[in-house]
């Protein structure tokens, strides 16, 4: 059939050339005339998977591998299964994933010593450390993958114990030497060594691992590096648009809002199907930017959508339940969410932790969080973490009544969120230097870094902090904070307070305490000459 042998050649050279439209349209057309080779149904499968049609490249890739078990090429079925095993586990489905692998497994029963169960190793490692703490399992099969590699002469064996070898580093604390890892495993990526769909899941780890860190900046040196690579590859589906969504969170980072909002949603929504847990990724951060310009609603419909692809949406649900006055349920869900997560996972959610108990009253949870936070960024030399450490230290020391050292901190925290480009967070910092410049009596200087958050908190759109701010009285003071101040200054009691305000007296009790720390006051004398001196009597 000579229509037959030129749909065969065109769909060949066309993947062979990386045009994957062209080259699955011709063996797509084959394929319905007539049987196609292991070879053909390769290429098939590889060409949909690039172009975005998921369900016709698992498709094609199961009726491979029947095609190779029912013929006895164990070895083939088993690289098939693997194969299939990366592509359900980077479209989120985990569990299908293990059962791949477990079919990879029984095919490569006795035949440990060929290259094809190095893939095995490798894959079976990368999923192990979603689930297990020990790095154990994945320090051992960096080793075999890498006698393995030596034993075939294969860079992309090489590649594998080189990523599982960083992975470890990293997470045991020894970051610089697992970068360095990563960047020789990369050496045969950009070589042309590895198979793409490998690639690019080598690349999506590492730049996860830097924002997981909140080391912005190498994370920009290695979305840059993701972008370059996957332009050569394909600019229709998974990492051209993963590229993007690793875009747009430096971008949310930096504060540029409005053009996050016009992409991270649609874009989101074209990886839903393909890769779970990046389009996770990217309503996640569609939420939080909603949730901080006051969209309540529209924040709960992000997180639920992340929450849909697996991906928890902590801390921004617990900090959202928090501003709707649910206070111990927001508490509660952090406390859930950081006995769930591994060490690095959960450092992302001891700020919001620390802050949320300090509001709550719990200084000494606060205090713990704080600690641990302290511990895993000195364990893991992040910049981000460190900056995380010196902002949670600060209010942590503010509320013990400890400004001077309180501002050492902000200003420390300050300068790393500076350097990263974190632009709300530089606000909030701006924000918690006014109140310890007030409790030291630098009235000026406090006036000062409160205009320049509440600026920047305008160019940003945050409108609950611009509201916030507004509402507030001398000194840092809530509208409620003042108007219990001037209750004070009539000599009113705790309980007539509780009375008038229709409030508990442990409530009263609690804005007291949150009064004299931010005025820097120790009695009630004391906070009434502060509220005569400042007009709040």
């Amino acid at each position: 059939m000579p229509e037959l042998d030129e749909l065969l050649t065109s769909g060949r050279e066309a993947f062979v050339r990386r045009d994957w439209a062209a080259a699955n349209s011709n063996l797509a057309a084959a394929r319905a005339n007539s049987h196609l080779a292991t070879g053909d149904l390769d290429a098939l499968a590889s060409s949909a998977w690039w172009l975005g049609n998921v369900p016709e490249s698992l498709a094609v890739s199961e009726e491979l591998y029947r095609h190779l078990a029912g013929e006895g090429d164990h070895t083939g079925a088993a690289m098939t299964a693997i194969e299939l095993s990366l592509r359900w586990s980077t479209r989120g489905d985990l569990a299908v994933a293990s059962g791949w692998l477990n079919r990879a497994r029984r095919m490569l029963a006795g035949r440990e010593h060929d290259p094809e169960y190095g893939y095995l190793l490798y894959m079976e490692a990368s999923m192990s450390l979603d689930f297990e703490p020990d790095q154990g399992t994945a320090a051992l099969a960096a080793r075999g993958v890498e006698a393995l590699s030596h034993g075939f002469d294969d860079p992309a064996l090489r590649c594998f114990a080189r990523v599982l070898s960083g992975i470890v580093l990293v997470r045991d604390g020894r970051t610089e030497a697992g970068f360095n890892e990563f960047d020789e495993a990369m050496l045969p990526v950009l070589a042309g060594q590895v198979p793409p769909e490998w690639a690019g899941d080598i690349y999506c780890t590492v730049v996860h691992l830097c924002h997981a860190l909140g080391d912005f900046a190498r994370m920009r040196a290695w979305t840059r590096a993701l972008e370059q690579w996957a332009a050569g590859i394909s600019t229709t589906f998974v990492y051209a648009h993963v590229t993007r969504v690793h875009e747009l969170q430096l971008l949310s980072t930096e504060g540029k809002w409005e053009a996050v909002l016009a992409e991270i949603g649609p874009l989101s929504d074209k990886l839903a199907t393909a890769h779970g847990w990046m389009a996770g990724a990217g309503f996640y951060e569609l939420g939080e930017i909603r949730r901080l310009r006051g969209d309540a609603a529209g924040a709960r419909d992000a997180y639920a959508r992340s929450r849909g692809t697996g991906v928890e949406p902590q801390p921004g649900e617990a900090l959202l339940r928090y501003a709707a006055g649910e206070r111990h349920e927001a508490l509660e869900q952090l406390r859930i969410a950081l006995a769930e997560t591994s060490p690095l996972e959960r450092v992302r959610l001891l700020l919001p932790a620390t802050e949320l108990a300090l509001a709550s009253g719990q200084q000494n949870r606060a205090a713990a969080y704080c600690s641990e936070l302290e511990q895993t960024a000195v364990r893991f030399a992040s910049p981000g973490l460190r900056a995380w450490a010196h902002h949670a230290k600060a209010l942590v020391l503010l509320s013990a009544g400890r400004a001077r050292d309180a501002l050492t901190a902000v200003e420390a925290a300050a300068r790393i969120y500076r350097e990263q480009r974190a632009r709300y967070g530089t606000a909030r910092l701006h924000e918690l230097a006014a109140s310890c410049r007030m409790q030291l009596g630098e009235a000026e200087a406090a006036t000062a870094d409160r205009a320049t958050a509440l600026a920047i908190y305008r160019q940003l759109g945050a409108v609950p902090d611009v509201r916030r701010l507004d509402a507030e009285a001398p000194g840092g003071l809530t509208a409620r904070e003042a108007e219990v101040l001037a209750l004070v200054c009539g000599g009113t009691s705790n309980r007539q307070i509780a009375q008038s305000l229709v409030i508990s007296e442990k409530t009263v009790g609690r804005h007291l305490a949150n009064i004299f720390m931010k005025i820097g006051v120790t009695s009630r004398t004391a906070a009434a000459g502060w509220a005569r001196a400042h007009g709040l009597a």
